[in-house]
């Protein structure tokens, strides 16, 4: 499960005493029971009223100010260690690796953007204008006398598949040359930048170790890889197993 969606299900669970009526509401109430199977039966459309419930009527600075709170001291059921900590060691040396030219390296995710600032510059240093996220409506107003922006229930733009190059765009204007990602949802993007001009590399991790981490196969209910993996042979696209070619994935 994305780390996301266990922060979306806890602040379901902190803000239900606000909100009575989600006891008897999906997906609100599957998430209150901790039936995850009725959580994904609510599809697409569930998850976008889950995060947009929970994200909204609050400042971008309120919401990474709770997402940085719940990163301090939430813990992983399975690895009981902080979200911050459960990171892979080669992705950090590649993130780690000096920049020449003065390129720059971005984290392009289809999770909440204000959440994964947060994370991302907590973890792997990226500051959070080289951050790229879906984020939700926003509007001007006056607080008491001061302006503030105001983020709102619904969903503005998803940055996920076809989302991801679009937003790329939208936050750099520029079209990168290396490209690295993991589930289906990052083929457009990987197709987006190896379509360039002058030298590219796109690169796709298939997450198939199940005994140090989880394996995400094909049809998986996150993480699925099948388009990506199928097509990057002939697209020229490496693939790295993580169970043949990683020796660790832990720091």
């Amino acid at each position: 499960m994305y780390f996301q969606l266990a922060f979306v299900f806890d602040r379901v669970r902190a803000l239900a005493p606000q909100h009575p009526e989600r006891k008897t509401t999906e997906p609100f109430r599957s998430v209150l029971e901790g039936n995850l199977a009725g959580v994904a039966a609510s599809g697409d459309h569930g998850l976008v009223a889950l995060v947009g419930a929970t994200h909204g009527d609050t400042t971008p600075e309120a919401c990474m100010k709770v997402a940085s709170d719940w990163l301090a001291t939430a813990r992983h059921p399975r690895f009981k260690r902080p979200y911050t900590e459960l990171t892979f060691a080669p992705m950090k040396a590649l993130m780690a690796y000096p920049p020449p030219n003065g390129f720059k390296t971005c984290i392009v995710s289809g999770v909440v953007v204000e959440f994964m600032r947060v994370f991302s510059e907590r973890v792997y240093g990226v500051p959070p204008e080289q951050g790229v996220g879906s984020y939700v409506k926003m509007k001007y107003e006056l607080r008491n006398g001061r302006p503030v922006i105001v983020r709102q229930s619904d969903i503005d733009f998803i940055d996920d598949e076809a989302g991801k190059p679009v937003g790329i765009d939208r936050f750099s204007g520029r079209r990168p040359i290396l490209a690295f990602g993991n589930p289906d949802g990052d083929f457009e993007m990987l197709g987006h930048v190896t379509s360039g001009p002058g030298p590219r590399l796109g690169l796709i991790l298939h997450h198939d170790d199940a005994a140090r981490v989880y394996a995400c196969a094909r049809q998986s209910p996150a993480g699925s890889l099948e388009r990506a993996l199928d097509e990057a042979p002939q697209r020229g696209w490496a693939v790295v197993s993580m169970k043949d070619d990683w020796r660790t994935t832990d720091d």
